[in-house]
């Protein structure tokens, strides 16, 4: 469901960057129960954190599992360290990077953006989830 609503251009209308969109995305499909305010928290990761740096919609994903997986500090637990990682080499051997200058370089269209970027990014988080939430 999480891919399937950034497919369908969710995030679109209220302007959204990336990691908003699959934060946003997210919240809703896992009912994360993050409010508006704790949802602005992933503002400042879209463009690669405003410098094509790493994608926002990845390290969106990384505060999805944080959410889901830490009970209380990352430190208690394997767990954070190796689905982010598990994430990020997914991700770059499907899509050839995690960055974003080069994704954007690759993948981004005038007609659609960060569509895909962010679809794949949702796909390779549901994946995951799927398997560690039993859904």
């Amino acid at each position: 469901m999480l891919n399937r609503l950034i497919q369908e251009g969710y995030g679109e209308k209220e302007d959204f960057n990336c990691a908003e969109k699959l934060l946003n995305a997210a919240n809703l499909t896992y009912n994360l129960g993050l409010n508006k305010e704790a949802l602005k928290l992933a503002s400042g990761f879209g463009g690669g954190m405003a410098i094509e740096d790493k994608c926002g919609a990845l390290t969106a994903s990384i505060m999805v599992l944080g959410k889901l997986f830490v009970k209380d500090r990352a430190h208690e637990s394997l767990k954070i360290k190796e689905l982010t990682k598990e994430l990020f080499d997914k991700y770059r051997k499907e899509m050839g990077a995690i960055d974003c200058a080069p994704l954007k370089e690759r993948y981004r269209t005038e007609e659609f953006k960060c569509q895909f970027i962010i679809a794949k990014a949702a796909e390779i988080l549901g994946g995951i989830l799927e398997r560690e939430l039993g859904e």
